[in-house]
Formats: C-alpha cells, sequence, structure tokens
C-alpha cells in the first residue's frame, strides 16, 4: 500500500507508538501493530486494532489518568 501522506513510498508491516489526549489525560500505547511508511512513518492501523487502543484509551480515562504508557498485548 502507498503512504496516503508522503504518497511516496510503499507501507510494511511494523509496529509504532499511539498517543492519544482527551480532556486532561495524555495514553501513550507502545508497540501497537501497524502498517507503517518506510519513508515518512506514518502509520495505519486496521479496524480491530484501531478498536482495541481506544478502548485502552477509554479505560484509562474512566480511571481518571492524567498520564498513562501502556504496551499494546496482542
Amino acid at each position: 500500500m502507498i503512504c496516503v501522506i508522503c504518497k511516496s513510498s510503499a507501507t510494511a508491516p511494523g509496529h509504532t507508538t499511539v498517543t492519544l489526549e482527551r480532556d486532561q489525560s495524555v495514553i501513550v500505547i507502545k508497540q501497537v501493530p501497524a502498517e507503517v511508511c518506510q519513508d515518512c512513518g506514518e502509520y495505519t492501523l486496521d479496524q480491530s486494532t484501531t478498536e482495541r487502543v481506544l478502548a485502552i484509551g477509554e479505560d484509562a480515562v474512566k480511571q481518571r489518568a492524567e498520564v498513562e504508557v501502556v504496551r499494546f498485548a496482542a
């Protein structure tokens, strides 16, 4: 798949770090499986991974996390 941002390089399976912010919470999720551009580093998540990342973020916000750093678990 060609990167939708730089349009000059293909993406490849890899891992990335996703940062979410809501209200006073910052959630950092490490080692998220993604399609990553080999040129610019932009990433794309599939639907199930996106749903999981958002659920992790929602749980952290509900627990009133100010800053939360977690590793994505398959």
